[in-house]
């Protein structure tokens, strides 16, 4: 019997256990992120950056403080998936009071582990702005006027789409579903306190500090294992933006996209106007390529993008070509019109402002002007080179014999004869050329020039 009881205690020992919450470690820090204005790709890689480091230096827990008008589908969907990815628990916080989770950051919200909002703050209109409306007016609803409501089948298709995105979101973390749907169909918003109520938001926190003290023992879920937090009184480690994230953020702004390619172009067709100059043609190519690279991370209009690289070509061509102004003006109305259509979007921040296109087209003018007035005055000018400006021109005889000399024209030493006879240094006119000899007649002192 003794022995059937330690079997018996054996197989229980190795029979698989019910996972447990562990608790975090009390000294384990807790990271913190920022995500301020529009979602585009130099905040999304930031964020994706941000999971990453959170795990490699050990936090417990990963706190996405935003205030967020929305932004970019791709770089919403970029960061999502690095947070469902993520080792460390995500805490996206609405915060301070006064700041907001619209459109792409309510997707950000939904998909973190843990939803909380700030006293004052507000959730929601996770419409895309693609297929919804412009800003202050109502989205059309189905079987208004029309039965499908006026949308077109590709914008009922993204509708639906991110409908269900965001559904699968609220699903996946045991949230409200039916809220998120009517915030992408209705573009519904909530408060924090409302958010809390209907399901939406976990906690309502007025900083930092205090939704650490209320997360303090509780457990989540990641990646199918149960932790349990500890976070109060856990140092907070804040991941600031670097010099990458500045960079890529500048370089990702319609309006600096749009000035490097601009610069790039320009530089190409000095460098073609003046070969050898090299300056401009290197700072050009490093411009051109820059530029193409923030526009390929920019929802783009290729249609604009094409309309500004013509207009730019056209303009260049004008230096080279006898178009009297033509190709110079339609190059700056189609440099123009490109530039208004140029980011496929309606988020705020991604338009190219007025007040840097029409600078851009009078500069464009005045300098398309210069070099057509510039064309005009070389016109003008008389042949310098060849025949022409050999005639007429008062040389000095070299080595001569008699009615033939050798005499130094223009950098080239020719062949003279002359019905005269030649001596060397004296002073020699030309008056022609027969093939490869030159036609010359010797002039008196008085007659140099």
């Amino acid at each position: 019997m003794r022995y059937l009881a330690a079997l018996a205690l054996l197989i229980a020992a190795l029979l698989p256990m019910p996972a447990l919450a562990a608790p975090a470690s009390a000294h384990a820090p807790v990271c913190l992120l920022g995500i301020d204005g529009a979602l585009g790709p130099a905040t999304a890689d930031h964020v994706v950056r941000g999971i990453d480091a959170s795990h490699r230096r050990g936090c417990q827990l990963l706190v996405l403080r935003m205030d967020t008008p929305g932004g970019l589908d791709t770089a919403m969907r970029g960061v999502i998936k690095a947070i469902l990815a993520s080792r460390v628990p995500v805490a996206a916080f609405v915060a301070p009071s006064g700041a907001r989770a619209a459109s792409a950051g309510t997707y950000l919200l939904y998909a973190s582990h843990i939803a909380a909002m700030a006293p004052g703050t507000n959730v929601g209109a996770a419409t895309p702005v693609a297929i919804g409306t412009r800003p202050g007016e109502a989205p059309a609803q189905p079987g208004a006027g029309k039965p499908d409501g006026g949308a077109s089948a590709m914008e009922r298709k993204a509708l639906n789409d991110a409908a269900a995105y965001l559904r699968s979101l609220a699903q996946l973390r045991g949230r409200n579903a039916d809220w998120a749907e009517g915030a992408v169909r209705e573009s519904l918003s909530l408060s924090a306190g409302e958010a809390q109520r209907l399901g939406v938001a976990d906690l309502n926190a007025p900083d930092v500090a205090a939704l650490l003290a209320q997360l303090d023992g509780r457990s989540v879920t990641v990646l199918g294992q149960e932790r349990r937090l500890a976070t109060r009184g856990a140092p907070l480690v804040e991941f600031a933006p670097d010099w990458r994230t500045e960079v890529l953020a500048a370089l990702t702004n319609p309006s600096v996209a749009l000035l490097l390619m601009t610069v790039g172009i320009y530089g190409l067709v000095f460098e073609f106007m003046n070969p050898g100059a090299v300056a401009p043609g290197v700072i050009g190519a490093i411009c051109l390529l820059l530029g193409l690279y923030a526009l390929q991370l920019l929802p783009v209009n290729y249609a604009g993008l094409a309309l500004i690289a013509l207009g730019l070509v056209f303009m260049g061509l004008e230096a080279f070509l006898p178009s009297f102004g033509i190709l110079g003006l339609g190059g700056v109305a189609a440099f123009v019109a490109g530039a208004l259509m140029l980011i496929d979007t309606e988020l705020p921040g991604y338009g190219i402002p007025l007040g840097l296109l029409v600078p851009l087209a009078v500069a464009s003018a005045l300098l398309l002007f210069a070099t057509a007035r510039l064309a005009l005055r070389t016109r003008r000018r008389p042949v310098a080179g060849g025949m022409v400006g050999m005639l007429a021109t008062v040389e000095r005889i070299g080595d001569s014999s008699g009615h033939e000399a050798w005499v130094h024209v223009e950098g080239e030493s020719w062949r003279a004869l002359s019905s005269a006879v030649l001596v060397p240094g004296q002073a020699v006119r030309v008056l022609g050329r027969s093939g490869l000899t030159l036609e010359v007649a010797p002039i008196v002192d008085k007659e140099l020039p």
